[in-house]
């Protein structure tokens, strides 16, 4: 992919992973601030294509698939996940709370 932009944040990353099977630009907007137009547009199109290569269908053609997104991101959701509970142990991050 080349250079990687910052995520926003763990939680934020791994909220927007479980709760949306499509990435829609508000998305991308959340999880990666200040994202420009242009680089936004550049990464849908070059997830388009790892979608269509794996035969990845999408119900609008204005989002992508969640999962494909991240694999072309580099986020790795279980390496995220541990690395939250590794901040928690050591006290660095609060745990979450109980719903």
């Amino acid at each position: 992919m080349g250079k990687v932009m910052q995520y926003k944040d763990i939680d934020t990353a791994l909220r927007i992973y479980y709760q949306h099977t499509e990435l829609s630009n508000s998305d991308f907007r959340e999880l990666f601030p200040g994202i420009s137009q242009t680089t936004l547009a550049r990464w849908k199109k070059e997830i388009h294509k790892m979608e269509v290569e794996g035969g990845v269908h999408r119900s609008q053609s204005r989002v992508v698939n969640t999962k494909v997104a991240y694999k072309f991101l580099g986020l790795d959701v279980d390496d995220l996940e541990k690395r939250r509970a590794k901040l928690i142990k050591l006290g660095l991050m609060p745990e979450p709370e109980a719903m």
